[in-house]
């Protein structure tokens, strides 16, 4: 047996020891996204569907692939936020899931342990400012479902915001069959 190609991911962390790794890195190999989210602190993965994910824990974002799968929707991406979510990294992740036009939904699914609801909430608003002419609107429908650590504050943030296209949505399962049936709607 004889390996013809291969690919190798290496651990970014521990890259700095390793200069002779660092030098082989082609950068033209490498989805733009992904690199341009691995500069923001944000783990994404392109998925090819239409409905972007933004989420924190991988766990999480597999079982809202999944659940998206679930409701007939196609899911664009896995985009973790991590445990560290300000506005701007909100606002980064935004810009990176609408670049180029592949996602007509997203769907945000946080839990907040360590993330707080609140930060998340603004970081939306925050990105409607940066992306629309008028802050008030983002370019497709976004269904936000948020649990855990400053809860209602972001709640509030979200239904006291002037974007038009943002729905609250109470449950993972309710927020992932509501985003693939505007997706579909828009078609």
């Amino acid at each position: 047996m004889i390996a013809l190609d291969a690919k190798l991911n290496f651990d970014d962390s521990a890259l700095f020891r390793h200069p002779d790794i660092e030098e082989l890195r082609d950068e033209s190999e490498e989805d733009p996204k992904e690199r341009r989210a691995a500069e923001a602190g944000l783990n994404y993965v392109n998925l090819g569907g239409d409905v972007a994910c933004m989420v924190n824990g991988a766990g999480l974002a597999m079982a809202t692939v999944d659940i998206i799968k679930h409701y007939g929707g196609e899911p664009a991406n896995f985009l973790d936020v991590g445990g560290d979510s300000s506005p701007e990294k909100i606002a980064e992740a935004f810009q990176i899931m609408l670049d180029g036009g592949q996602a007509k939904g997203i769907f945000v699914n946080i839990f907040g342990g360590i993330n707080r609801c609140d930060a998340v909430a603004a970081g939306i608003v925050e990105a409607a400012k940066i992306i629309s002419d008028d802050g008030k609107s983002l370019p497709v429908p976004v269904v936000v479902r948020l649990e855990g650590t400053n809860v209602e504050q972001g709640r509030k943030i979200l239904q006291d915001s002037p974007i038009a296209n943002v729905i609250m949505a109470p449950t993972m399962e309710g927020g992932a069959e509501e985003i693939v049936k505007r997706v579909k709607a828009a078609q």
